[in-house]
């Protein structure tokens, strides 16, 4: 048995550039130098001695919904990260030109690459834009060193000049991992295009890429120093990309907020014919339906992920819908978009949830019948009950050995669940099927 001495507590105190130890858990912010967050604990045995460190991370990032990103006069895309006054200032009186490593995904490109080069010329910035086919078939690690190498030829300060992803969700997933490689960790910023991003992917730390066939299996947790949301880009996207990202704002909406369904359940088939344009808004209705959805979605999806940015608690109710949808989604790619696949998966749960007793038959219609109102599919083929089975035995390997299905329990209500048997499951599946292979409840 080892023989534990009493642990001392050391805190780390910085005079002239020099780190110290200094004995106590409390040493005061008014000590002379800089006193560090980080703790050292020393604890001796018979068998050596032990040095605990508690490092702890911030991480401090902007979500900033703005207009007119591309217009020069606007300085968010190359300013808009600094929060330091001080900083702001310097450089904005420096003569030195700014440099940007931007990638965009070349559909957007195709689009916007003008606009973005006139903007860059215009604020005489040093920049290369790199554009890149960012689809899910192409999100793999060999993506990431392409833009690696030619950001190494490029070369960027690692401080000051951050990396600027304009795209949908593979692309910003695909920087963002780039960025956390490149010098340990590079400041980036995510500008999203597509309605999916601009609600899921922008306002996250994860970063990833698709490896050995499994949807995201290599990635890391850090956030962009900024996500910058216009949604004036959302209007050249194809109506079936609209629907694809209302399926993530429903399943916020299902998860959180009421309202929000409500909202998407009366105004789904505005907000697609309108693409989330805030001039074209309802005449008997004084509330954009856009601004507002967004906004709750965003406010929601922020609520859940910046208390568990790097998923220390695995009790997430962001997960609904991506239960069964990875491996769905992988396994008919591409013929599904990464929303379509998890509605499907929500349109399952809805089902199991109501096999539960956890919402009643009328809620249920009225979830599928709001799913079908914004043009997402309920049901498909693929998604056998093999595959349902295959992905909750996957989910209990990476989820601590419990299944934590969150469900939910009314209209904007959810909780996590992990007793869930498979008869269950299985004669949900089965009136699943039953009700929804012809695309429409029966």
């Amino acid at each position: 048995m080892q023989n534990l001495n009493k642990e001392t507590v050391y805190s780390l105190v910085q005079v002239k550039g020099t780190w110290k130890r200094k004995a106590g858990h409390n040493v005061k912010q008014d000590t002379k130098g800089r006193v560090s967050a980080a703790k050292i604990y020393e604890s001796s045995s018979s068998n050596g001695t032990t040095w605990t460190v508690v490092s702890p991370i911030t991480f401090t990032y902007t979500v900033t919904q703005t207009k007119n990103l591309l217009d020069p006069s606007n300085d968010t895309l190359l300013l808009g990260h600094i929060r330091d006054a001080q900083q702001l200032e310097s450089i904005r009186s420096s003569t030195k030109p700014m440099k940007r490593f931007i990638v965009m995904d070349e559909v957007v490109y195709n689009l916007y690459g003008s606009q973005v080069t006139d903007y860059l010329e215009a604020r005489n910035v040093v920049y290369k834009i790199l554009p890149l086919p960012t689809t899910e078939e192409n999100k793999c690690m060999e993506m990431v060193l392409k833009i690696l190498e030619e950001l190494h030829r490029f070369g960027v300060d690692r401080r000051t000049e951050p990396i600027i992803a304009i795209g949908g969700g593979v692309c910003l997933d695909t920087v963002g991992l780039a960025a956390s490689l490149y010098r340990r960790r590079t400041p980036y910023i995510r500008v999203p295009t597509t309605l999916l991003s601009y609600i899921d992917a922008s306002v996250g730390a994860k970063t990833g890429v698709n490896f050995a066939n499994c949807k995201n299996k290599l990635g890391t947790y850090v956030a962009p120093v900024a996500a910058f949301l216009d949604r004036s880009f959302i209007q050249t996207i194809p109506r079936r990309h609209i629907s694809n990202g209302l399926a993530e704002m429903l399943k916020m909406a299902l998860m959180k907020h009421r309202g929000l369904f409500e909202l998407l359940e009366t105004q789904g088939e505005f907000l697609l014919n309108s693409k989330f344009q805030s001039a074209l808004v309802l005449e008997e209705d004084l509330i954009d339906p856009a601004s507002l959805s967004t906004r709750i979605a965003i406010e929601t999806m922020l609520e859940e992920l910046a208390p568990n940015l790097w998923e220390d608690d695995l009790d997430r109710l962001v997960d609904f819908g991506h239960l069964i949808s990875p491996e769905l989604e992988m396994e008919v790619l591409p013929a599904l978009l990464h929303g379509e696949a998890v509605n499907i998966d929500m349109a399952y749960m809805v089902y199991v949830a109501c096999e539960m007793g956890l919402i009643k038959e009328s809620e249920k219609f009225r979830i599928i019948c709001c799913m079908l109102g914004l043009e997402l599919p309920v049901w498909h083929q693929d998604c056998t009950f093999a595959l349902v089975q295959k992905s909750l035995c996957c989910r209990l390997q990476h989820s601590g050995g419990l299944v934590r299905m969150p469900l939910p329990t009314g209209l904007g209500k959810a909780e996590i669940f992990n007793d869930i048997n498979e008869e269950t499951l299985f004669r949900a599946y089965e009136k699943w099927c039953k009700e929804l292979n012809s695309g429409s409840p029966q």
